[in-house]
C-alpha cells in the first residue's frame, strides 16, 4: 500500500523562486588561462557556505587579474585572514564582482594601497571604501596579480560575484563562467534518523548508516528499512569537475518520497548573515567528530536559510504501520549530472520499547533566556538564543581546567568566559592566557582581555579552556642576509618571525629609522621588505625589527647591511 500525499496544500511550505535571469555575456574570465576550479559556489566549508569559485592558478602566483567588466574599484582591503588581499569592481549593470587572496595589486592601485599602509604604518589597511571617479576600470585591465594571501591557503584566485544593493552573493555560473563538467556527483555515505522519542529505524532510536550498491546509470539502492514514525535522511556527497582532483560542492540537493517531492534547496544565492546556519543543514555532531559533512534533507526550526525551493512537512518522512514508501534522494551539480540514491521503507509497528536516558544536570539552558553560570573561579554567560535549542549544559571545573559542555553542538552567538585570577602575582598576570585545548598538543590562544583579577573571552566554541603561562620570546632570523653583510643584489629583505607559545600579536620595522612595510606571510612565518618602496641614501643601512607576542614578551633584532642603489 502506497500513501497519497493529498495533504499537500496544508503542509507544503512551498518556497518556490522563478529563477532571474543574469547577464551571461557581460562579463569575461578574470584569468588568462583555461578555467579549472579546486572550489564550487556554495560548498560547505567550516562554519559557512563557500561564496564564490576559487579559480586554480596552475600552482603559481603572480598571474594577471583582470576587471572582467567596465566599472570602478569600490572597495580594497588588505588583511593577514580571510581574503586577504582583495579588490572589489562596481558594475553599472548592478553587480560588484570581488578577486582575492591577490600577491599584488595592478599599477597605480598598488602605490595607492601602499601609500596608505606607510601613513597607518601597518600592513592592514582595513575596508579602503573609493568614490567611483577614483578607479576607474576598463573591461580587461589587470587589477591585480593572483597569489596566496589570506592565511593558510594555497595559491588561487577566489572570483565572487554579488548583487550591489543587497550584498547577496550569487553563483558565478550564472553569469556564463564555464567549465567542463560531465561528472556526476558522488555519494559517499547516507544516513537515516528516528526523529521523535517515537520513531524507530530498524528497532532503533539511533541514526543508522546505510550501505548501498549501484544498479547502473549513476543510482544507486539500499538494503529495505523498517521504520516508524518521523524520520529523516542526510547524505555525504561531493561533485568533481573534468581535469580537477578537487572535491567540490553540488548545486542542488532534493527529495521525493514515492514520486512527490519533499524536500529542494539550490545554492543560487545566498546572503553572508545566513550562512552561518549551514552548521543546521549538516549534521554538525558528525562533523564535529570526524569532519565529514552530511547534507540533511530535512529542516531543522532554528534554520533561516533562504535556499529551499520547496519543503513539504519540513523534508521529515512521517512513516505509517503497513505503508510502503520509496524514499529517492538526487544530488546535481550545475551542469545537470545527478546521483541518485533509493531507500525502500516498510512501515513496520516496534515492539520493542527504548527510551532515551533523560540528560539532566544543575545547568539547564534556556535558548530564548541570558543564562549565567559559576564554578570554581570559572563564569559562563550566554547571550539570550546562543543555543539553538534549550539542553543540560555539562560544566565543570577541575584543575584549573573548564569544561563547558562538548563541541559537538553549534552555536548561533559567541558567549563569554571569565577566569578569576586573583592568586596570581602580577608578574604571573602578565605572562597568563586563555586557550582552548580541544587538541591537548596544539592549544589555541583565545582574544584574552585582562580586568583587575579577572581575564575573559569570548568564543563560539564549546569544549575544554584553560590558562597558560607564555615566558618565551618571539624569535627572529635573517634568512636572506646575514648581519654586516653587503647585500648589493638583493631586491628584497626576508626575515622568519614566530612564535610558538601564545602566538605573535605585532611586529614592526624600521630602516635607517624610518618605518617600512613589511609584509607578511602567515603560511611561511615570513615577513618581506621591498626595497622598490624605499630609496636608499648611502651605502650602510641600519634594520631593526621589533616583534610582539600576544601577552606582550618583545624581541629587538638590529642588522647591518651594506647596499648602494
Amino acid at each position: 500500500m502506497r500513501p497519497l500525499f493529498v495533504f499537500v496544500f496544508f503542509f507544503t511550505t512551498s518556497l518556490f523562486f522563478g529563477q532571474k535571469q543574469y547577464p551571461t555575456k557581460d562579463f569575461r574570465n578574470p584569468l588568462d588561462i583555461k578555467t579549472v576550479l579546486a572550489g564550487t559556489f556554495g560548498e560547505l566549508r567550516g562554519n559557512h557556505f563557500h561564496a564564490g569559485l576559487d579559480i586554480k592558478t596552475q600552482q603559481k602566483e603572480g598571474l594577471k587579474v583582470h576587471a572582467v567588466a567596465d566599472g570602478y574599484i569600490s572597495r580594497i582591503k588588505v588583511a593577514l585572514w580571510g581574503y586577504g588581499k582583495v579588490i572589489y569592481i562596481t558594475h553599472p549593470n548592478g553587480y560588484t564582482t570581488v578577486y582575492a587572496h591577490l600577491s599584488k595589486f595592478g599599477n597605480g592601485i598598488e602605490e595607492y594601497v601602499k601609500s596608505i599602509q606607510y601613513k597607518k604604518k601597518n600592513y592592514e589597511t582595513g575596508n579602503i571604501f573609493l568614490k567611483p571617479n577614483q578607479i576607474p576600470v576598463k573591461k580587461g585591465q589587470v587589477i591585480a596579480y593572483s597569489g596566496s594571501t589570506g592565511g593558510f591557503v594555497s595559491p588561487h584566485l577566489h572570483y565572487e560575484i554579488r548583487d550591489t544593493k543587497t550584498e547577496k552573493i550569487i553563483n558565478p555560473f550564472f553569469f556564463g563562467v564555464k567549465v567542463k563538467d560531465t561528472i556526476a556527483p558522488k555519494i559517499k555515505g547516507l544516513f537515516v534518523y528516528p526523529l521523535t522519542d517515537s520513531s524507530r529505524v530498524n528497532q532503533s532510536i539511533k541514526k543508522s548508516l546505510l550501505a548501498f550498491k549501484s544498479i547502473g546509470n549513476n543510482t544507486y539502492t539500499t538494503n529495505r528499512i523498517n521504520a516508524k514514525g518521523p524520520i529523516g535522511f542526510s547524505i555525504q556527497v561531493y561533485d568533481k569537475l573534468n581535469g580537477a582532483y578537487n572535491k567540490n560542492g553540488i548545486y542542488s540537493l532534493e527529495m521525493n518520497v514515492n514520486g512527490h517531492e519533499v524536500y529542494h534547496h539550490v545554492l543560487e544565492t545566498f546572503s553572508f548573515a545566513e550562512s552561518k546556519y549551514v552548521n543546521l543543514l549538516i549534521d554538525y555532531e558528525n562533523y564535529a567528530r570526524f569532519k565529514n559533512k552530511f547534507q540533511k534533507t530535512f529542516k531543522e526550526k532554528a534554520n533561516k536559510l533562504k535556499i529551499y525551493k520547496s519543503l513539504l512537512n519540513n523534508g521529515i518522512v512521517n512513516i505509517k504501520n503497513g505503508f510502503n514508501y520509496t524514499v529517492e534522494i538526487i544530488a546535481s551539480d550545475f551542469a545537470g549530472n545527478k546521483t541518485k540514491v533509493r531507500v525502500p521503507v516498510r512501515g513496520v509497528e516496534s515492539n520493542a520499547v527504548f527510551r532515551q536516558a533523560k540528560d539532566t544536570t544543575a545547568y539547564k539552558i534556556t535558548a530564548d533566556k541570558f543564562n549565567k553560570f559559576e564554578q570554581n573561579g570559572v563564569s559562563i554567560a550566554f547571550p539570550k538564543n546562543t543555543f539553538y535549542h534549550n539542553l543540560y549544559l555539562d560544566f565543570k571545573v577541575e584543575n584549573n581546567i573548564a569544561t563547558i559542555h562538548n563541541p559537538l553542538i553549534p552555536l548561533d552567538k559567541s558567549y563569554t568566559l571569565t577566569f578569576d585570577v586573583s592568586k596570581y602575582t602580577e608578574g604571573e598576570k602578565s605572562q597568563l592566557y586563555i586557550a582552548n585545548i580541544n587538541n591537548k598538543k596544539y592549544p589555541s590562544y583565545q582574544n584574552t582581555r585582562k580586568k583587575d583579577d579577572v581575564f575573559y573571552t569570548t568564543t563560539k566554541t564549546l569544549g575544554k579552556y584553560t590558562l597558560l603561562s607564555d615566558k618565551q620570546k618571539p624569535t627572529i632570523k635573517l634568512l636572506n642576509f646575514k648581519n654586516d653583510q653587503w647585500i648589493t643584489k638583493n631586491t628584497k629583505i626576508i626575515v622568519k618571525i614566530e612564535d610558538k607559545t601564545s602566538g605573535i600579536n605585532s611586529y614592526s620595522a624600521t630602516l635607517d629609522g624610518e618605518w617600512i612595510l613589511m609584509e607578511y606571510n602567515l603560511k611561511k612565518k615570513q615577513i618581506v621588505y621591498h626595497f622598490t618602496d624605499k630609496k636608499l641614501v648611502g651605502a650602510k643601512h641600519q634594520l631593526e625589527i621589533v616583534v610582539e607576542d600576544n601577552v606582550g614578551n618583545t624581541n629587538t633584532l638590529n642588522a647591518t647591511f651594506y647596499k648602494k642603489e
